[in-house]
């Protein structure tokens, strides 16, 4: 009779990719569509229950902490498990492939289509197709409003290869790293105290990278405890997200009570007045919050049913196609409303959010189908060529195209850009 334990099975492999984060790209789409539909309608302004959907640009504190957690994982896994440290032209043709033809696609339908755009200047096209529409006052174009948080994103794309390997250092630390990261949490600390004294503007410098590095960072912190924790390197304290993890109806009631005090004036206003320093404070940490409630129990602790329905195909679907619905949603609103003759701040509510979703998720699998995956696919495999054409001429090409058997398979899954207000 053998004696021999039973193996511990661990509750997620520390290379294993987490599928049920797709889903929250999609809550984050569907959150924002609401939001510019509210706002289109002026529903927001409806003085009972018109702050929720004001509030639902929530979507993009949980897109910016989804990248934050997905994006620098790579970085903290290999350092943990011994391996090199990913290569940042790599990741930046990655990024580049999936974010810029689609993206440059809604410039130019967006430009060319909408009259309220017409004639597009030098300017805003150059502004437009480079992401840096945020860097001055009125030049976000109609259909493209919502582009300001994909600019913030691309910034901390650009960044990010950089505070990586700083956060990580030479040899796995997971405290240190944490740390390290939750820098961003003084980046933007010292960035709304500057708004604070009148040195930045309440308009426009709400829209760059260093008013949103505590929700990139908290991400990243995320990111490293959970690799700690998968790895077997993470300190006691760190347990405490796998704990919270166990109880998911507790984190998203606390949630919805965190958004419940946002949709007061405490977060600042509902309209498209600047929001005073201190209002933008309280609106980031209830965000954070928010966003990190929601996270936690699809990306830490073991398998669950909530992780399961989260990883469903048809929640996976709709988490692929979002950067669709996020770029071309504003644009279908407008054409709504273009063709009813409808003026601003009309219409059922319902009514637009349903034609909106609809038209918007049609435009959404073409944009994918038709542009996005193709282009991923073929810029992959022509980098793949060129890879392998670079290798040594004594080097098999079957060795070139065999993964190592000692070494951990790196998660491919890679966030869709943020969606915006």
């Amino acid at each position: 009779m053998s004696t021999a334990a039973a193996p511990i099975v661990p509750q997620t492999s520390a290379t294993d990719r987490l599928p049920a984060l797709d889903a929250l790209r999609a809550i984050g789409a569907v959150a924002v569509v609401g939001h510019h539909v509210g706002f289109q309608t002026a529903a927001t302004m409806n003085t009972t229950w018109g702050g929720w959907l004001a509030r639902l640009d929530v979507g993009v504190a949980i897109f910016f902490v989804l990248s934050g957690f997905l994006l620098f994982r790579p970085w903290a896994l290999n350092a943990a498990t011994g391996q090199a440290r990913p290569r940042a032209g790599r990741y930046l043709w990655r990024r580049a492939l999936r974010i810029l033809p689609a993206y440059w696609l809604a410039v130019l339908v967006c430009l060319f289509v909408l009259p309220q755009n017409r004639p597009a200047s030098a300017g805003d096209w150059i502004r437009h197709l480079t992401f840096t529409q945020i860097y001055g006052p009125g030049q976000l174009r109609s259909g493209l409003t919502q582009t300001w948080s994909l600019a913030t994103e691309v910034a901390f794309y650009l960044i990010l290869p950089l505070v990586a390997v700083l956060a990580v250092g030479r040899s796995w630390r997971p405290v240190r790293t944490v740390v390290i990261v939750c820098g961003g949490l003084l980046v933007t600390a010292g960035w709304l105290a500057l708004m604070g004294i009148g040195w930045l503007d309440n308009g426009l410098h709400t829209t760059w990278l260093p008013s949103y590095a505590a929700w990139f960072g908290a991400g990243m912190a995320m990111a490293a405890a959970h690799v700690a924790l998968r790895t077997g390197t993470a300190p006691a304290a760190f347990r405490v997200l796998d704990d919270l993890a166990s109880a998911p109806i507790a984190c998203w009631a606390a949630a919805v009570g965190l958004m419940a005090i946002a949709t007061t004036p405490i977060a600042g206003p509902r309209d498209l007045a600047g929001p005073t320093a201190a209002e933008f404070a309280v609106k980031l940490a209830l965000y954070l919050a928010i966003a990190s409630l929601i996270l936690i129990p699809v990306a830490f602790g073991g398998p669950t049913r909530v992780k399961e329905a989260f990883g469903a195909q048809s929640a996976r679907w709709l988490g692929t196609v979002s950067y669709g619905l996020f770029l071309w949603h504003p644009l279908v609103i407008e054409l709504i409303y273009l063709i009813d003759d409808r003026p601003l701040f009309t219409g059922g509510l319902f009514n637009i959010f349903v034609l909106t979703m609809v038209f918007g998720l049609v435009y959404a699998a073409v944009s994918y189908y038709g542009v996005e995956r193709p282009l991923q696919v073929l810029g992959s495999q022509r980098r793949n060529r060129l890879a392998g054409r670079g290798q040594a001429s004594d080097t098999p090409a079957v060795d070139v195209a065999a993964p190592a058997r000692t070494a951990p398979t790196v998660p491919a899954g890679t966030p869709t850009p943020t969606v915006g207000a």
